[in-house]
């Protein structure tokens, strides 16, 4: 208890400010010891983590059930665990401590300022961008060589696990011992291989939640972000389910052919459920059929409604196995409820709407207020719930500012492509809009540093809404070049659109809060293409209007669930609700449980046993993380009140479209200067490929958002290998 009032402590403290160089507030110290204890303590957390990856290894081997495991056991198993203590000391503790870890691993990166470091250039950088290059796999969309060479390494190791399994179970299959059960030795073969189907499908389950825990320090300690990672939760998703339904098929198929189909219906009080894993793998049948492409993207609404089955599925299989030996894949689930939770609670309250910005594309740029404490990286993201149009639906939008040159609010663009953000957009562009709009929103989640600064080019390559995140990496290298008077990368924007109106979205590079801004030290081209019209059709309708909305006295701004220290926060809640978690399980088990089990002829169910450990894991998790919510959020409430109310405000507004119509009078020397630099095509579609090789600077980063064909089409170009100076920074806005 002594640690976690010591986390609580350095949690909220040290409220430093950010300088005007978007430096620590501190005086130099904590940035000198941040970045000296950055590596050791990532360090050491890849050590921990090494460690847990050959416990996976080793786990299938005869020498670690039948020695090693039985040595740890005899050391370890108590009246307050029994077993369940050695495998959450084996498989729970180490991804627990790698994530308080990362925690604090995560508040020093941030306090000592490395976001804006530039990156090395020389030999082993040039060599681990070839590890980084594109490929375009059927089936796995765009991955590096990193990815699809760890790809690989995890179906050897299920492979391997898998072989070992089988290799252990068949040895002890002999004509006597299948004679003796009353089978054959195929039948006995084939309930052994039924099992170890199930045994893999655990491992990848183990690993099935970890990339869908946005806030995760897992995650972000190794530079991952929850909008990329989901990628790895569908290839372990269909990887589980298929082991799953094969592990299931193999036992129905085995009662079969040896009379024992009344196993289906067994659900035994102190051994394997039958019946609980038949209704765990009918919960996640059902959600797998919904997650196919085809289906997901026409029928959103009942993949997502289906998708919270996974409760349903977890539950009855921890029901199916035993709460002892789920505690194997409790680690990667235990952190993803404590992020859901917090989630639910920052999602209670409203926020302040100040303005919106109506393009005649259908497409709106909505302005939060924001505290100044809430800092974000460029190609954030934030989930978006409107009451009003649906209580359950939340859409995923990239952020389009920067929280350095607009410290004050918060944008996002929303195109009408939905029928939700339709009638988003009719609420506020009709004739008579409403004056106020109840949002409800979860995040940012983002990537903890961006390092576009050490290339010497950035080729942004945009489709349709695809531009968004560049939006914010242009206001990001405004603010780097007028703030810091730092120099930054040329740019190119390549941008794709289908009508003339889609123009307007051009206009958005330009924040609507007024920062006295200058492009003059920015280099940038904009190359915009239309590709559906011939010319450019003028009419009066393609105006852009900014409606500044009157927000409730109670809607807060936007600030950090967690506060300025949310990392510590994080920290202290995983280590503080675990360690509740095992005090309240411990004793209960004691003064319960074994009582039960020394003095009766019974031994406790073990599904009573489950249903007691889920109940306390929740609470400890549910009041951990209120107390952590609630007193940060009495200190963002103080913080608000210094944030000015901007009611009443004169917008600066921008009542026709420079790019769209260029003979009218720009209003401004920043919307000159970028019309200046913009070149307009009409009838035509770019040439990636032409454009992406002109460029002869020596490291030009390539970015690209927006269709699939055009992501593909990148991709290919700068994995190709004929210009080693294009660099493919990969990103990912795929939900």
């Amino acid at each position: 208890m002594a640690v976690a009032a010591w986390w609580v402590m350095v949690a909220s403290g040290g409220r430093g400010g950010r300088g005007g160089d978007g430096s620590s507030g501190d005086d130099g110290t904590n940035g000198a010891i941040g970045g000296e204890m950055t590596m050791m303590i990532k360090g050491i957390a890849v050590l921990v983590f090494i460690g847990y990856l050959f416990l996976w290894v080793i786990t299938p081997t005869y020498v670690y059930k039948q020695k090693w495991l039985v040595k740890i056991r005899a050391h370890t198993t108590s009246t307050y665990f029994g077993p369940q203590g050695t495998t959450m000391l084996l498989y729970t503790f180490p991804v627990l401590f790698i994530a308080v870890v990362g925690c604090v691993y995560l508040h020093f990166k941030k306090k000592a300022n490395q976001n804006r470091d530039e990156g090395e250039k020389g030999a082993t950088n040039e060599n681990l961008s070839m590890w980084r290059r594109p490929m375009i796999i059927k089936g796995l969309g765009i991955v590096s060589k990193i990815e699809l060479a760890f790809f690989f390494m995890f179906i050897a190791l299920l492979v391997w696990s898998f072989v070992t399994y089988l290799h252990v179970g068949f040895a002890k299959i002999t004509p006597q011992s299948a004679a003796k059960k009353g089978e054959q030795v195929w039948q006995s073969k084939l309930d052994s291989a039924a099992l170890r189907l199930g045994l893999v499908g655990n491992l990848c389950l183990a690993f099935l939640f970890f990339p869908v825990a946005r806030g995760s320090s897992i995650l972000s300690l190794f530079g991952l972000t929850s909008e990329a990672s989901v990628k790895y939760h569908i290839w372990l998703g269909h990887i589980v389910m298929t082991l799953f339904s094969a592990h299931g098929f193999c036992y129905i198929l085995y009662w079969i052919v040896t009379n024992q189909t009344s196993e289906m219906l067994k659900w035994a009080k102190t051994d394997i459920s039958n019946v609980a894993g038949e209704l765990s793998l009918v919960a996640g049948l059902i959600l797998w059929a919904t997650t196919f492409p085809k289906i997901r993207r026409k029928m959103f609404e009942v993949f997502f409604y289906t998708h919270h089955l996974y409760i349903l599925f977890v539950v009855f299989f921890v029901f199916h196995v035993g709460i002892s030996y789920a505690s194997i894949m409790l680690p990667g689930f235990y952190l993803f409820l404590i992020d859901r939770f917090l989630r639910f609670l920052q999602s209670k309250g409203n926020i302040r709407l100040i303005s919106t910005r109506v393009l005649p594309c259908e497409t709106l740029e909505l302005n939060f207020s924001k505290s100044q404490v809430l800092n974000y990286t460029p190609t954030s993201i934030m989930f978006i719930n409107v009451p009003s149009i649906s209580k359950a639906q939340w859409h995923p939008f990239t952020i389009s500012s920067s929280s350095n040159l607009e410290p004050g609010s918060l944008s996002v663009m929303i195109k009408g492509e939905g029928s939700w953000s339709k009638k988003l957009y009719q609420m506020l562009s009709s004739p008579n809009p409403v004056d106020r709009l109840d949002v409800c929103i979860e995040g940012p989640y983002g990537p903890v540093s961006t390092n576009f600064l050490r290339h010497d080019m950035l080729v942004m390559v945009s489709g349709g809404s695809g531009i968004t995140p560049f939006i914010s990496i242009f206001r990001e290298l405004v603010y780097t070049t007028e703030t810091l008077k730092r120099k930054a990368p040329k740019i190119l924007l390549i941008s794709a659109f289908k009508d003339s109106t889609d123009l307007t979205m051009l206009e958005l590079l330009l924040p609507a809060s007024g920062v006295p801004i200058e492009l003059s030290k920015l280099d940038v081209q904009i190359e915009a293409y239309v590709t559906r019209e011939k010319q450019p059709m003028t009419t009066e309708k393609n105006t852009v209007s900014s409606i500044w909305l009157k927000p409730n006295p109670s809607d807060a701004p936007i600030t950090p669930i967690l506060g300025q220290n949310g990392w510590l926060w994080l920290g202290a809640i995983i280590s503080c609700s675990f360690v509740l978690f095992l005090l309240s399980m411990g004793l209960l088990t004691q003064f319960y449980i074994y009582p039960i089990d020394k003095n009766t002829n019974k031994v406790f169910p073990l599904g009573s046993r489950a249903v007691l450990n889920m109940l306390l894991m929740c609470a400890s998790i549910m009041l951990t993380c209120c107390i952590g919510f609630w007193w940060n959020k009495k200190k963002n409430a103080m913080d608000s009140k210094q944030i000015q109310n901007m009611e009443g405000a004169t917008p600066i507004s921008s009542p026709n479209s420079a790019f769209y119509n260029a003979d009218r009078e720009l209003e401004s020397v920043p919307q000159q200067s970028l019309h200046l630099s913009t070149n307009v095509h009409f009838g035509e579609r770019p040439d990636l490929k032409r454009m992406l090789f002109e460029q002869k600077e020596s490291s030009v980063g390539v970015l690209v958002c927006g269709p699939k064909k055009m992501r593909h089409e990148v991709a290919n170009i700068c994995s190709s290998g004929l210009a080693s100076n294009l660099h493919f920074e990969s990103i990912s806005f795929s939900w």
